[in-house]
């Protein structure tokens, strides 16, 4: 089963990195992945994403999600309901000296042909996928561009 594991320290309070990484439309500002999403239904538990990522040859794939779990300033799990392999994610915020611990789990169960035929292609990509918290620690240390934020503490 492809899994990856990545976390990162961020200088912001827990509330703010959980508020925006619970907003699925803020994808795109820290995920290059990703080629469009719109909230489609719902919030918190049972909200649903249409999600267009960049596959092969820069070809939008379909990566539709759902949140499974919903737990402010805790923890955030998602279940991707189409593409290729549909993994699980789940993102856990800890409050930390200096800002927040947050941690990006992926798993995905891959069975039959598509276990033989694309386990090494996706966990390279979940290997990828979780290193977005890299680009988002970024953003959220100096968001906005220029200018101070209630998202910065202090």
């Amino acid at each position: 089963m492809p899994q990856a594991m990545y976390a990162v320290t961020i200088s912001c309070p827990v509330d703010a990195v959980f508020a925006f990484v619970a907003d699925g439309e803020k994808g795109p500002q820290w995920h290059p992945g990703i080629t469009d999403i719109t909230r489609v239904s719902g919030d918190a538990v049972g909200a649903r994403y249409a999600q267009g990522v960049s596959g092969p040859l820069g070809r939008r794939i379909a990566a539709d999600y759902e949140i499974t779990v919903f737990l402010p300033n805790r923890r955030l799990e998602f279940q991707t309901i189409a593409g290729p392999a549909r993994p699980h994610g789940r993102y856990d915020f800890e409050a930390v000296a200096g800002g927040t611990r947050l941690t990006f789990s992926l798993d995905a169960q891959l069975r039959g042909v598509r276990k033989l035929l694309i386990a090494s292609a996706v966990q390279k990509t979940m290997d990828a996928e979780v290193r977005t918290l890299d680009l988002l620690k970024r953003v959220l240390e100096i968001w906005p561009p220029g200018g101070s934020s209630s998202i910065r503490s202090g």
